[in-house]
């Protein structure tokens, strides 16, 4: 006899790019291969067509959403800020869309994951504001990934993290501190109201958060599980929790969506 699992389908966040002459909406290649083989799920690439997408009809059809890194930062004067050329690049198609998707996900408890760029757009979602270049602030380490053409060795893991006690992710990894593969130069500034610290680095910058009271799963991390995402343990664990979420989701929707093991 044959068991059967849910398949997820998880919609996955676009940055727009202009390149031979067409407007593309793209999602990097590593975020839908983690979605395939780190949680056995099916992604969905989401263009960033802001008001002209029906947010409500795509999270009535998805049961999560993963919020993508990027080289794009989201626009300063969202937050409050002045834009400026350190900043760059930006992608307004994308605010236009992450963030009236990240509210709507939340509010109707859709499983969500945001990841680099995407931790940042949750901070902002909810009323928080960023630092623009952190490794300019004292006290505060570089935390930009290393200049090199080989993208295994910008994106090694190598920076610690330590995760708050008592905390979902601490439940999620089953560990008190380890060590992730972060680059980044923007980072949490003030920390939105709605968000619970869950990981911290050495140099006091906020790597990971939930939301707190949250009608389901909803984490963000400044790293990037995805790319380790089959190698890494604490990566893995994190995109398999994020994919029993959404298959109690479906469970509780009476979903039909089945992959026979």
């Amino acid at each position: 006899m044959s068991h059967s699992r849910p398949i997820p389908l998880v919609a996955v966040t676009a940055d727009v790019r202009d390149a031979d002459g067409y407007r593309w909406h793209a999602a990097a290649e590593t975020y839908v291969k983690a979605v395939t083989i780190g949680l056995g799920g099916l992604p969905v690439v989401v263009p960033s067509l802001g008001d002209a997408l029906d947010i409500e009809a795509l999270l009535e059809r998805v049961d999560g959403v993963l919020l993508t890194g990027s080289r794009s930062n989201v626009h300063p004067p969202i937050y409050g800020a002045e834009a400026d050329a350190a900043s760059e690049p930006y992608d307004h198609a994308r605010d236009a869309t992450t963030l009236p998707l990240i509210r709507a996900a939340l509010r109707h408890g859709v499983p969500l994951l945001a990841i680099c760029r995407g931790f940042q757009e949750l901070n902002v979602a909810l009323g928080g504001t960023l630092i623009s270049e952190v490794q300019e602030l004292p006290g505060r380490h570089d935390h930009r990934a290393p200049v090199s053409d080989v993208q295994a060795e910008r994106f090694a893991i190598r920076q610690d993290v330590v995760i708050t006690t008592g905390g979902c992710l601490g439940r999620i990894v089953e560990a008190e501190a380890f060590q992730v593969n972060s680059l980044h130069r923007q980072a949490v500034g003030r920390l939105a109201e709605g968000l619970t610290v869950e990981a911290v680095a050495p140099d006091g910058t906020i790597e990971a958060v939930s939301v707190t009271g949250a009608r389901g799963f909803a984490v963000g991390v400044q790293w990037h599980p995805e790319y380790w995402v089959a190698t890494d343990a604490p990566s893995g664990r994190l995109f398999r929790a994020f994919g029993e979420a959404m298959r109690e989701r479906i469970a509780a929707r009476g979903g039909l969506a089945t992959a026979a093991e």
